[in-house]
């Protein structure tokens, strides 16, 4: 486990950009079983692939014009228990962080997972995202 005020400078960047944190199981199991509305869950981590694509794209993906109801977040390797509670509820997904999951009443509809994220552009990042936004956002 991370300290938490080590993964603090991570976490607040995707909080300044207007993400919420939930850093427990019942946060997570309230904003992920709300009915008619779609939520962003982005895996945070402390890895170099976060810190240069995860964290840039989601934030350039939160400012499309069609976004989801809600930007949320949880950090692994300090979050332990929201983390497993929000990779539960990505069915068919392997654990991987960083990743990004958009859930619509409760499914996960799309997801990205850290081999999608490594290498890749925050921009390509960002176009992934926000293709998906407008497929399930609407």
């Amino acid at each position: 486990m991370y300290d938490p005020i080590m993964v603090a400078p991570m976490r607040d960047e995707l909080l300044a950009a207007g993400f919420e944190s939930l850093s427990t199981t019942d946060q997570v199991n309230d904003v992920l079983t709300r009915k008619d509305q779609t939520t962003l869950v982005v895996v945070n981590s402390v890895c170099g692939c976060a810190a240069a694509n995860a964290r840039p794209g989601a934030i350039l993906a939160a400012s499309h014009k069609q976004k989801p109801n809600n930007l949320t977040t949880v950090f692994a390797g300090v979050d332990r228990d929201a983390v497993d509670r929000a990779r539960s509820y990505f069915r068919g997904y392997m654990p991987s962080s960083p990743s990004m999951a958009l859930m619509k009443n409760g499914e996960c509809v799309f997801m990205l997972q850290r081999h999608e994220i490594e290498g890749r552009d925050p921009r390509e990042i960002a176009e992934r995202l926000t293709q998906a936004f407008d497929e399930h956002c609407a």
